[in-house]
């Protein structure tokens, strides 16, 4: 059997708020890619994860003016 080793090459210690910053950076990135990271945080908390997102219901609201003339 293979004796397996931990490459420390690819493991740093670092504090909570070290880690985060470092795996939570998304300046790097593009707008099409913040936006999708976006998008599926969202799917994920309005519970929706792999669907299509639920349609805006345009009935419910109605457009006028304040003061009808």
């Amino acid at each position: 059997m293979k004796e397996y080793k931990l490459d420390r090459n690819h493991f740093e210690a670092l504090t909570l708020q070290e880690a985060d910053e470092k795996w939570h950076d998304y300046r790097n990135l593009d707008w099409k890619e913040r936006l999708e990271i976006v998008l599926y945080l969202n799917s994920i908390a309005y519970q929706y994860v792999g669907q299509p997102p639920p349609v805006l219901d345009r009935t419910a609201f109605e457009a006028r003016k304040l003061r009808d003339e």
